[in-house]
C-alpha cells in the first residue's frame, strides 16, 4: 500500500511511534522546537475543533450550546494546552462537564496528543493544512465519545434533540407517517 492510500489515522500512528522511537517531533528534538510546531498545530486544528462543535451544537443541542475556546497556553506543570469547549443548558444543569476537545504537550511529553473530556490521548501530528483536516474524523469520534459517556454521566435529557417533539431521525426519515 503506497503512502498515499494509507489511511490518515494510520499514517498518524506511525508518526508517533517514530517519534517515540527517535525522540523528535516533527523532526524536532529541542522541546523549545517540538512547541513551536505544538502552536502551529493548535492553529491549524483550531477551525476543525470548531466545525466539529458547531456540527453537535446544530444537529444535537438545537442550537443551545456555547462554543469557547482557550487558546494557546502554559500549564501549571510547564506543558502547553488549548481547548475547545462546547457547554449547553442541560449539560450545565446536571452538574456534567462540557464537551471539551484539548490539545495538550505534558511537560514531560516527547510529542503532544488530542483528547476530549472523556476520552483519552490520541497522538497529534498536524504540520499542515492537509493534517489538520485528516483530523475531522478523529475530533467527531472524540466529541461523539464524550457525548455518550456523558450521557452515562448523567441521562439521555442533557441531549435536546432527544427531548424535541418531532425533532428526532426517525420522526425525519423517509419511514416517518
Amino acid at each position: 500500500m503506497s503512502q498515499s492510500t494509507t489511511p490518515a489515522y494510520i499514517t498518524s500512528l506511525i508518526r508517533h511511534f517514530e517519534d517515540l522511537r527517535d525522540g523528535t517531533h516533527g523532526g524536532s528534538a529541542s522541546r523549545e522546537d517540538k512547541e513551536a510546531h505544538f502552536g502551529k498545530a493548535v492553529k491549524l486544528l483550531t477551525p476543525v475543533a470548531h466545525q466539529v462543535l458547531n456540527e453537535m451544537n446544530i444537529h444535537l443541542l438545537c442550537n443551545t450550546g456555547q462554543l469557547t475556546e482557550s487558546g494557546l497556553r502554559r500549564t501549571s506543570d510547564g506543558g502547553l494546552n488549548a481547548s475547545w469547549t462546547l457547554s449547553w443548558p442541560e449539560q450545565r444543569a446536571a452538574g456534567i462537564e462540557p464537551i471539551v476537545l484539548q490539545a495538550y504537550f505534558g511537560a514531560g511529553f516527547h510529542h503532544p496528543h488530542l483528547r476530549g473530556t472523556t476520552v483519552r490521548d490520541w497522538p497529534l501530528n498536524v504540520f499542515g493544512e492537509e493534517d489538520a483536516a485528516a483530523q475531522l474524523s478523529i475530533l467527531r469520534a472524540i466529541a461523539s465519545s464524550d457525548l455518550h459517556n456523558l450521557v452515562f454521566l448523567a441521562d439521555y435529557r442533557i441531549v435536546p434533540v432527544v427531548t424535541a417533539k418531532g425533532a428526532g431521525p426517525r420522526d425525519r426519515g423517509a419511514g416517518a407517517t
